[in-house]
């Protein structure tokens, strides 16, 4: 039977129709650009998920359960988005009630981060770890807990919300509305605004980026390869902010697998090797031993695969 999964994130949102396998029989991106209106958005995405379950010769009679993961904080069990700080205007919008309305089967919400630890447990780089974080690196920062072999949710799904950690006392503003929070340092929207409001007209950054307002992340992992002061101190800037939550996670949890995305995978081991060395430092060795971090190994297809395992919840596990 087929499920429909759907990652709505704050830049991108990513379809896909596929089976329990992780098998995809359809797929679809889009950036998500939402419009300040809630009621639009959503018209939006059911306009999408019916296109790609035409592109699949489905009907939405033909799913068993569609799948949903967005930014928290969310109310997982009467199916609400409270306030996505990516999601402008998203307050308390009632969106697995505007999808069954819409598609006409059960609805199941899950944290984006939750949804990528899922798929990165059952198909990817903490496959066989009882004890496992995923670390979403991309628009936010959020974490995917996997404790003693089950997805860890907390009050209402909302647990992991590593991000929003304060890490310096009346520090920089964050789209959630405090201030001195890890995604406000490490973050990808976060660091692609200090980028372009910090990076020096000779920096190697700006020459690959081709203007200031394109500067993103990326091109500092590759000025930074390249020699470029700048972009390498900026990289130790985010390692050693990074650092911080990655202790309070091991302190907190003691897993035996930290996976990192998006930023950190890209960046392979210019990001890896001083995370792991710093950890090493910063916690007992009990509990350094015992922990290994990894980059995320399903890449570009985390997203579907995610959305994926959203679909498939029952209870705690996958069915």
């Amino acid at each position: 039977m087929w499920r429909l999964g759907i990652d709505l994130g704050g830049s991108k949102t990513v379809l896909a129709v596929g089976d329990r396998r992780g098998q995809l029989k359809a797929r679809a991106r889009y950036p998500t650009e939402p419009s300040g209106d809630p009621q639009r958005d959503l018209e939006r995405l059911l306009e999408a998920c019916h296109r790609l379950l035409a592109e699949a010769s489905l009907r939405a009679e033909d799913l068993e359960a569609v799948g949903v993961a967005v930014p928290g904080p969310i109310d997982r069990e009467r199916g609400l988005v409270l306030g996505a700080p990516n999601l402008p205007g998203w307050e308390r919008v009632a969106l697995c009630d505007a999808l069954v309305s819409g598609l006409g089967r059960p609805v199941h919400l899950e944290n984006d981060a939750d949804a990528a630890a899922l798929a990165e447990w059952c198909f990817g780089a903490a496959r066989g770890a009882r004890d496992a974080v995923y670390l979403t690196m991309s628009t936010g920062v959020g974490a995917g807990l996997i404790l003693d072999g089950r997805l860890h949710r907390g009050a209402r799904g909302n647990a992991g919300e590593l991000g929003h950690v304060p890490i310096e006392r009346d520090g920089e503003p964050c789209v959630c509305g405090q201030r001195g929070c890890l995604e406000a340092y490490v973050g990808g929207a976060a660091w692609a605004r200090r980028l372009r409001a910090r990076a020096p007209e000779a920096s190697t950054c700006l020459a690959l980026a081709g203007s200031r307002e394109a500067l993103a992340p990326e091109h500092v992992l590759h000025a930074a390869a390249q020699g470029d002061a700048f972009a390498r101190a900026e990289l130790d800037r985010f390692n050693a902010y990074l650092l911080q939550g990655l202790a309070t996670l091991v302190f907190s949890l003691a897993p035996q697998v930290i996976v990192l995305g998006t930023i950190v995978a890209a960046a392979g081991e210019a990001c890896l090797g001083p995370l792991r060395q710093g950890l090493r430092r910063r916690v007992w060795p009990v509990l350094a031993r015992e922990v290994e971090i990894r980059p995320a190994a399903l890449g570009q297809g985390l997203p579907e695969l995610a959305a994926l395992c959203a679909a498939f919840q029952r209870g705690d596990s996958v069915d």
